[in-house]
């Protein structure tokens, strides 16, 4: 990282990881083939598909990004940069993109598309491509990607809506192709004994609990329930599973509209609906860990008996793949800003009322924003308010990020804009990260270079407090100079008075005055600092610039560490 200018840089910041779920072909919402039924009856209404799809809007990373994907969230092989061409950044296609030019070559004619004419657009210079069921004509984006042509071309032709998850589900793709924008890729419906199969019709209403019949017993999916008295709504979730401590319900209730969604490892399930009468936007939420059991409390503004829970909404009951739900945002405020160093900041954000999330560790959120009529959106992992927070604290909700601002950045010189009041979409907890590998562990090496450290810090005070096993935890910190180190003060108390602690800091630009480790990653320094004793169970995190975390996870691999006992926080 140490060789990148502040605007090749930004998305180190972004140490996210994506999930690694295996992918299954994009299939059609009813809803999307009800807008499909419209097409078909009037052309011209096609184009406002993109402004009426409820689908996540994000922004593709900037031209310099670091943003990579692992395999399972441990590989590192992540996808190349590219040096653009001058006068080719995100905003340059922006421009571009609204220069009033045909970008897909059907002078504003919007076409169907069936599979055997996607194939024939398979070249560098003709190279049409399909995501969700939408097709695209990425030819002019070519010059544009950050990740090169080569990439585009490996969904040349063909359906790319799992290799566009591989890399970056979270981007809004309808916002930055919309003028690219072919058609829609032609269906055929499923017939059996010469009839159409039509998918059920979606509830109109929840009944009381006495009316609901329960599952098989062998349904393996979640279920609720809900009960009441005059004044308050309880509803019940059943996992069906136990559930992890770290929390996995988030819950949004916004002008009577009720979302909660519980994730289960890399299944997502959901409950959404418009409640019956008005409530307070409070919500209480009690977990039982080991059976499974989420309860959520509501109270009523109106006393009284209702006689349903309320209507059922887009995704209400459904048990997906995490991978599969639209991103979903709230506003958050911010509260405050605190120095770090010189040039990275904590922002402290306050969830709305009427939201209850937890982002258990290793995991992270998007932040989402408006930059020169263009959504951008990045990710980052929270950190606590400090690096050791006391056993009997109480849990703070509000979200801390730990953000180094780039003064030739897009994203970070604006959020740092932001003063304390305004306001940043916030997404759920993402990412696949779990502390299950870490249950008999011995020892944990944490390597990270600049603000790859946010992930380790959340992990460092876990693995102190909550895990028995682990009799060390180490940290290898590379930084160019003693400037750049984050929380030094606070990490060197720590190893100071946690005997099971123990950090290392590797500069690559120190003063003479350093008397530390000094260079870049690379074998013999690994070697000389990371070791598995005999009898040992030892695990490593690695997060930084994806040069430095693929160099660093293959060394690894190299002194004996296995796949499974290796993550990798990309980003």
């Amino acid at each position: 990282m140490n060789d990148k200018t502040p605007s090749d840089s930004e998305e180190e910041d972004s140490d996210s990881e994506s999930d690694s779920s295996e992918k299954e072909g994009s299939t059609i919402t009813a809803f999307f083939n009800k807008l499909y039924s419209d097409f078909l009856r009037n052309w011209s209404c096609f184009r406002n598909v993109h402004n009426m799809l409820n689908i996540p809007t994000q922004a593709f990373p900037a031209p310099s990004s670091q943003q990579r994907v692992s395999s399972g969230g441990s590989g590192a092989t992540g996808r190349k940069k590219v040096a653009l061409k001058p006068g080719h950044s995100l905003m340059d296609w922006i421009r571009f993109a609204k220069s009033g030019k045909d970008l897909t070559g059907l002078r504003g004619r919007l076409i169907e598309v069936t599979s055997e004419e996607l194939l024939k657009h398979n070249t560098r210079n003709d190279c049409w491509t399909c995501i969700r069921g939408l097709v695209y004509n990425i030819t002019p984006y070519m010059d544009y990607h950050p990740g090169g042509e080569d990439e585009l071309m490996r969904a040349a032709g063909i359906d790319g809506t799992e290799l566009f998850d591989q890399v970056h589900r979270w981007v809004n793709y309808e916002s930055m192709l919309k003028e690219c924008l072919v058609g829609k890729m032609a269906t055929k419906p499923v017939i059996t004994n010469n009839a159409v199969i039509a998918p059920p019709p979606a509830p109109t209403s929840l009944a009381p609990p006495n009316s609901i019949a329960p599952p098989p017993e062998k349904d393996g999916r979640p279920r609720y329930d809900w009960f009441q008295t005059d004044s308050t709504v309880h509803l019940v979730i059943y996992a069906k599973r136990k559930i992890p401590s770290s929390g996995c319900t988030v819950v949004d209730l916004r002008g009577g509209v009720l979302r909660i969604e519980v994730l289960l490892q890399k299944m997502s399930y959901m409950i959404h609906l418009r409640l019956t009468d008005e409530v307070e936007e409070n919500v209480s939420v009690q977990t039982a860990f080991t059976v499974g059991k989420i309860q959520l409390t509501i109270r009523k503004q109106n006393t009284g008996k209702w006689a349903s829970l309320g209507q059922a909404l887009e995704s209400h009951n459904t048990f997906l793949r995490k991978q599969d739900r639209a991103v979903f945002y709230r506003d958050c405020a911010l509260v405050s800003k605190t120095d770090v160093n010189h040039n990275t900041h904590v922002y402290r954000l306050q969830l709305p009322p009427g939201t209850v999330m937890h982002v258990p560790v290793g995991k992270h959120v998007y932040l989402k924003t408006n930059i020169q009529d263009a959504e951008v959106v990045r990710p980052y992992t929270p950190v606590d308010r400090t690096l050791w927070t006391p056993p009997d604290s109480a849990q703070d909700p509000d979200l801390y990020l730990m953000v180094k601002v780039y003064p030739d950045g897009l994203f970070t010189p604006h959020l740092h804009s932001i003063h304390p009041g305004g306001s940043v979409s916030v997404s759920g907890p993402e990412g696949s990260f779990s502390l299950r590998p870490l249950r008999d562990v011995t020892h944990l090496f944490l390597v990270a270079a600049g603000t790859g450290f946010t992930p380790m810090a959340r992990l460092i005070d876990t693995a102190l407090r909550d895990v028995q096993t682990i009799r060390k935890t180490k940290l290898l910190f590379f930084n160019r100079t003693e400037e750049d180190i984050l929380w030094r003060s606070e990490l060197d108390e720590l190893a100071a008075t946690e005997e099971r602690f123990e950090v290392e800091y590797i500069l690559s630009e120190p003063r003479e005055s350093w008397s530390g480790t000094t260079g870049r990653v690379n074998e013999t320094l690994l070697r000389e600092t990371v070791s598995k004793p005999d009898g040992s169970k030892c695990f490593a995190c690695v997060c930084g610039p994806d040069a430095f975390t693929k160099l660093t996870m293959g060394l690894l691999k190299q002194q004996g560490f296995e796949e499974q006992e290796l993550h990798a926080f990309q980003g």
